[in-house]
């Protein structure tokens, strides 16, 4: 890919075509509206200007090691930052590149350096600044610290991949500038100009709304204070006044403010921390001692780097985390709305059922009792059938009112110490009396005293009834159906297990769906599939759990767990 290719790309920074992966979802751009707006203005530029000028002289003229190299370098950091936030097309980038080799060379030459070492120096840095700018838009075109994978990729592309060929080149100068030891030229140049990197391009990258509106939060703006101030006192007290002891609360700090600044807080930490490190370094010793070597420095920069990429990393997964939690609330509100829709269609639907189906039943009661006139035998039959059938269709209408009352919350339940083995034993005597179960054994088994229940009476005989019909209904061919009450810790458990078919694990999964009869639609066995799903909400209203246990051709356990009264 060309430079000039990869330099023009639309507003705000952003390639063309962005590289996604199918594991991980687009982020979001870094710039939001407000952003956007800030980054739009057209005094950012010549501000930036005066700040990577304002840089370059302070960090020659008090960051520099004995071998003339600047430990930390910022300028090229924040001048990679808002490049990239403000990026508009190749004449744009022309001019940035242009203001930015100004800035730099006019830092260079204030700070007493000879005109082509300043345009040596110059060269180098806006090689790779231009080097960084490049690769983010080509590999990271997204531009955000918002996952774990995007700030990795750009810490990777801006804090070691761009510092990398400037420090090639860089070392090449300072050799021939001061005769300064090539790999160790190379090693100050790299890893100062890394930190920084990894620090500045990614505070200055997360920069969005919520940022902007944390300013006119006054609890929030002195959260910041406090927990910064903190910090940076710590580290004065480790690096200027020597307290080894304190270095424990520096990491505390640093994954405090990770968890509640995320990476504009932890990044300023960081880099707060980097500048005192240097300072005391560099000007901290006493008067007459040695400056610091260059190993020391080294030592330093390693030290920020290595803590560096494991806070931002937590950070940014909290920051992933905020995201897919604000999704998956967003998903539940979405859910919740479309089931009271469900629910409202429902009731609507039942309730306008009703009406014309007790006309239908009224009718043909009439008709086979030969009110409405002479009827033959094949007649009464056909009349005895629409009512049959048109009963059937009146129970699924008040399944669908009890499904939708029950999910809109409108079904009241009250909760009474209930006695559980009286009122499974009602059940089996009405139970036994239907057309299904004349040649069956039910039986109630009873274990244990003092097995009451808190729950609602009506509701509970009204799931237990479904659980022993459908036993009757499905689990016939086993010929037993037993009912057992338990005590299960503070619970009490009601089982009802048939010898019928059984369930496989795939059908056990789609049991309490609404309407799923899981393959019985066109079988013998009247039903609608309503049942199991309105008694797992009727259960869940009382506070207990509703479940099966089943293996293929041993028969099915239905089993409902309560509080214990």
């Amino acid at each position: 890919m060309s430079l000039s290719r990869a330099l023009e790309t639309p507003p705000g920074g952003l390639a063309t075509t962005p590289v996604r992966t199918s594991a991980t979802p687009a982020a979001t751009p870094p710039a939001t509206t407000d952003t956007a707006r800030l980054f739009s203005q057209p005094i950012v530029p010549l501000a930036t200007v005066c700040a990577v000028l304002l840089m370059t002289v302070f960090s020659i003229q008090f960051g520099r090691s004995s071998e003339g190299i600047v430990v930390m370098w910022m300028a090229n950091a924040v001048a990679v930052a808002v490049w990239l936030r403000m990026g508009r097309g190749a004449a744009f980038d022309l001019s940035f590149g242009a203001l930015m080799a100004v800035a730099v060379a006019s830092g260079e030459f204030l700070s007493g350096h000879t005109p082509l070492n300043t345009a040596m120096l110059t060269a180098v840095n806006l090689f790779e600044t231009i080097a960084a700018v490049v690769l983010v838009r080509r590999f990271a075109p997204d531009m955000t610290t918002h996952t774990v994978r995007s700030t990795l990729r750009l810490v990777l592309l801006v804090a070691v991949l761009a510092p990398l060929i400037g420090a090639t080149a860089g070392a090449i100068v300072f050799s021939a500038m001061r005769g300064a030891p090539l790999v160790q030229s190379f090693q100050l140049w790299w890893f100062g100009h890394s930190l920084a990197m990894m620090l500045v391009v990614p505070l200055i990258l997360s920069i969005d709304r919520r940022s902007l509106v944390i300013v006119r939060q006054p609890l929030r703006i002195l959260e910041w204070a406090a927990l910064l101030g903190l910090l940076f006192g710590v580290a004065y007290a480790r690096y200027f006044l020597g307290l080894v002891v304190v270095t424990f609360f520096l990491n505390m700090l640093l994954v405090i403010i990770a968890a509640r600044l995320r990476m504009a807080g932890l990044t300023t930490a960081i880099l707060g921390i980097a500048i005192v490190t240097f300072a005391a370094l560099l000007h901290g010793q006493p008067a007459g001692a040695e400056p610091a070597s260059a190993m020391r420095i080294l030592t330093a920069q390693l030290t920020l780097i290595s803590i560096s990429v494991p806070f931002m990393l937590v950070a940014a997964l909290l920051t992933e985390r905020d995201g897919l939690s604000a999704r998956a609330r967003a998903g539940q509100r979405r859910a919740e709305l479309a089931s009271e829709a469900k629910s409202r269609l429902l009731a609507n639907v039942a309730h306008e059922i009703k009406s014309p189906v007790g006309g239908i039943i009224g009718i043909g009661e009439l008709w086979s009792s030969s009110q409405l006139g002479p009827v033959t035998e094949t007649q009464r039959e056909m009349a005895e059938m629409l009512v049959k059938t048109a009963r059937q269709v009146e129970a699924l209408a008040h399944d669908l009112l009890d499904v939708a009352r029950a999910e809109s919350g409108a079904v009241k339940v009250e909760l009474r110490p209930t006695d559980a083995p009286g009122l499974v034993e009602d059940i089996r005597r009405a139970t036994a009396l239907r057309p299904e179960a004349l040649n069956m054994r039910l039986e109630v088994i009873r274990e244990g005293e003092g097995l009451v229940a808190l729950a609602d009476s009506q509701r509970l005989s009204q799931v237990i009834d479904n659980l022993a019909t459908n036993a009757v209904k499905y689990g016939g061919a086993g010929g037993v159906v037993t009912f057992r009450v338990s005590r299960v810790f503070q619970a009490i458990r009601i089982e009802v297990t048939d010898r019928g078919p059984g369930l496989s694990p795939e059908k056990q999964t789609q049991l309490f769906e609404p309407f799923n009869r899981l393959g019985l639609e066109r079988s013998t066995v009247e039903g609608h599939g309503i049942g199991l799903a309105l008694a797992k909400r009727l259960i869940e209203l009382q506070g207990g759990v509703i479940g099966v246990e089943s293996t293929p051709g041993q028969g099915a356990t239905f089993w409902v767990e309560l509080p214990a009264a």
